[in-house]
C-alpha cells in the first residue's frame, strides 16, 4: 500500500472530509486555505482563500455543493464548491471550532468556543437553498453554562435532525433536543472518557458514533440511548478516529502533544494510524509515515480508501490492497 503524498498546506492539518461520491477531498489546516483534492490521484483541484484564520472543521452538502468551513477568525463560511467562490460568512463573537450540515443540508449546526466573556456555544443556522436568500440569524443557541469555559470539539446532528450530540473539554457526551435546545442526555461519568474528547464520527447510518480522547482511548456509543458498546485502548493520545463504511474497522490517529515532538523519533512518537477490530476491540494493523501526530482522519465512502492529516502539513492518501480486504483475526 503505497501512500500518495499531498502537500498544499504550510501548517498542520485540522480535518479531513470526502464529499458522500467519494471523489473529492476537502481539507482544513491552520494555514487559513481550504483544499480540494481529488480523492482517486491527489492531485489538487482548488483552494478556497479568505479565512483569517486557522480553519478548524468543514463539511460539504450532499451534492457536492456548497462547502461550509469554520475557523478561529470568528467566522463560518459558505462557499461554492465548484467556483471557490465564497457564497456567504456568519459572524460570531468567538473562534468556531465545528460545522456540520444536517441530513437534507437545509440546516448548519456550528459550536462556537469559550473567547474573553463569551462561554462556549453551539448555533443551528438556515441554509437557503438559493445563497440570495441567505441570513445570519440563529433558530437556535444553546449557550454552555456551568462548563462554559470548556470548548466544543464536536458537535454533529443525530437521527432525522432531531438532536444534536456535542462533545469537547470536559469529558462529557451530551444530546440535546435540536427543536427546543433541552438538554436530554449525557453520558454515565463512570463510563466515559477521562480527558478532553477530541474527536467524534457517526456510522455512515448514524446509529452509532465513535469519540476519540486524549486519556488514550477511543469509545463506541449507541446515537439514541447513548450506551457505551465498546472500548479501543492506545498507548498515546487519540487526535482523529474514524470508521470504515465498508468492513468492521476502526481507525485512531494520534500522538504525543506537538510540544513534545522533537525529543524523540519518530518510532517512539506513535505516528500511525492504528486499526482496529471494531468488535473484538483488538488491534490488526498500523500505517505509519507521519513525522508529527495525526490530526485528521478520514475513509473514502467507498471504504477502499482513507487519508490521514499530519501536524506535520502533509495529507496521506492511502488506497487499500487487496489483502486488506481478507484480514483473519
Amino acid at each position: 500500500m503505497r501512500p500518495i503524498l499531498m502537500k498544499g498546506h504550510e501548517r498542520p492539518l485540522t480535518f479531513l472530509k470526502y464529499n458522500r461520491d467519494g471523489d473529492l477531498l476537502f481539507s482544513c489546516a491552520k494555514d487559513h486555505t481550504p483544499n480540494v483534492w481529488f480523492a482517486d490521484n491527489g492531485e489538487r483541484l482548488g483552494t478556497y482563500r479568505g479565512h483569517n484564520g486557522a480553519v478548524w472543521c468543514c463539511d460539504v452538502s450532499r451534492d457536492s455543493s456548497r462547502l461550509i468551513t469554520g475557523s478561529a477568525d470568528q467566522t463560518a463560511k459558505l462557499w461554492d464548491v465548484q467556483s471557490g467562490h465564497q457564497v456567504f460568512t456568519f459572524n460570531f463573537d468567538s473562534p468556531t471550532r465545528s460545522v456540520e450540515f444536517s441530513v437534507g443540508d437545509r440546516l448548519a449546526v456550528i459550536t462556537t468556543d469559550p473567547f474573553m466573556e463569551q462561554t462556549s456555544a453551539i448555533h443551528v443556522k438556515r441554509i437557503a437553498a438559493d445563497p440570495a436568500d441567505q441570513t445570519a440569524e440563529s433558530i437556535l443557541t444553546l449557550k454552555i453554562t456551568p462548563q462554559g469555559r470548556m470548548k466544543i470539539n464536536r458537535a454533529v446532528w443525530g437521527p432525522l435532525n432531531r438532536t444534536i450530540i456535542s462533545a469537547g473539554e470536559d469529558a462529557v457526551i451530551r444530546i440535546w433536543d435540536s427543536e427546543t435546545g433541552k438538554l436530554l442526555k449525557e453520558n454515565q461519568k463512570e463510563e466515559g472518557h477521562t480527558k478532553t474528547i477530541t474527536s467524534l464520527v457517526k456510522s455512515p447510518d448514524g446509529s452509532h458514533f465513535l469519540t476519540g480522547s486524549l486519556d488514550k482511548s477511543a469509545k463506541l456509543w449507541d446515537t439514541r440511548t447513548l450506551t457505551l458498546i465498546k472500548t479501543y485502548r492506545t498507548e498515546s493520545p487519540v487526535n482523529a478516529v474514524a470508521m470504515s463504511p465498508l468492513l468492521n474497522h476502526v481507525v485512531l490517529g494520534g500522538g504525543q502533544d506537538a510540544i513534545n515532538v522533537t525529543t524523540t523519533d519518530h518510532r517512539a512518537g506513535k505516528f500511525e494510524a492504528k486499526f482496529y477490530d471494531k468488535i473484538l476491540q483488538e488491534e490488526i494493523g498500523g500505517v505509519k509515515g507521519h513525522f508529527g501526530p495525526i490530526n485528521a482522519l478520514a475513509f473514502n465512502p467507498d471504504g477502499k480508501s482513507f487519508s490521514s492529516g499530519g501536524e506535520d502539513g502533509y495529507i496521506r492518501l492511502h488506497h487499500f490492497d487487496h489483502d486488506y480486504f481478507n484480514i483473519k483475526i
